[in-house]
């Protein structure tokens, strides 16, 4: 499937919107009021597992600890969740890709998944029902509507609205002052996203703003009520509102390549 224009088939429970599975439903999602760091550094204390083929389950050691960041080894699909939800918040980290692609031709793909409900692989068998914060080459910051089933089956409801504007590939981008649209599928690119990108294993857009290949980028995702910004290296390239669920888990996804990440952080918004 082509990750810059719908997700590979963060979690987050939202308390009482009865999507969460039974175990999460009583659980309020946490507003930072001092820095919270996700990750220690050491190990994955504070996070759980799910992949697609073993659950929860991780035989292969598809997530682990190298040189103190959190490695993702990208195959099986899956990802890793922090165990609490949570809200009104600034999570920033860095991350950066490995070596191994297994063969691709394509496209590195990765993303930070936010504000997911429901079960684990309640979407596709694979994701959580979230706003998806796309990590692919060209991508960077494109914003990706997850709908799964809750508990029982059905759909939930996840959306948001962004203000847009058609490139010449008629594809919706980022435009601060652009025409209000609603997403219950599909994605928004980001604001300077190259119109007819090749997406040919390592292509680099000619606005691109994360780091080269092999280099940290560091990432800024703020979740206030129901609005959503993106910020790549200081840049702000994507933003939306009317966000749902606007609280929950947050997800490191496991998507077919290789990826590092370290300093993941939780801040209290600024008033």
């Amino acid at each position: 499937m082509n990750p810059c224009r719908w997700p590979a088939v963060l979690a987050i429970v939202l308390l009482g919107t009865g999507f969460g599975a039974a175990e999460d439903k009583k659980t309020e999602p946490i507003r930072p009021t001092e820095t919270i760091k996700l990750f220690n550094g050491q190990d994955l204390t504070g996070f759980t597992t799910w992949l697609k083929n073993t659950k929860r389950e991780d035989p292969k050691k598809v997530f682990s600890v190298q040189d103190g960041a959190i490695r993702i080894a990208g195959m099986p699909m899956g990802y890793l969740a922090t165990e609490k939800p949570y809200q009104d918040y600034h999570l920033t980290l860095e991350w950066k890709w490995g070596k191994e692609v297994y063969g691709a031709k394509g496209v590195r793909n990765s993303g930070i998944l936010l504000n997911a409900i429901g079960p684990d692989g309640g979407a596709g068998g694979v994701w959580m029902s979230c706003i998806e914060c796309q990590l692919a080459q060209g991508c960077i910051g494109d914003l990706i509507v997850i709908r799964g089933k809750d508990d029982k089956g059905e759909v939930i409801p996840t959306q948001f609205t962004s203000e847009t504007a058609l490139g010449e590939d008629k594809h919706p981008r980022y435009k601060k002052g652009g025409e209000p649209r609603v997403f219950t599928k599909g994605q928004q690119w980001w604001s300077l996203h190259q119109n007819f990108f090749k997406e040919d294993l390592d292509a680099r857009g000619k606005q691109d703003v994360d780091s080269p290949l092999g280099e940290w980028t560091k990432m800024d995702v703020i979740c206030e009520g129901k609005r959503i910004t993106i910020k790549v290296n200081g840049t702000t390239v994507n933003e939306c509102y009317d966000v749902f669920p606007a609280a929950g888990k947050i997800l490191l996804q496991s998507e077919g390549f290789e990826i590092f990440f370290r300093n993941v952080e939780l801040h209290p918004l600024k008033k």
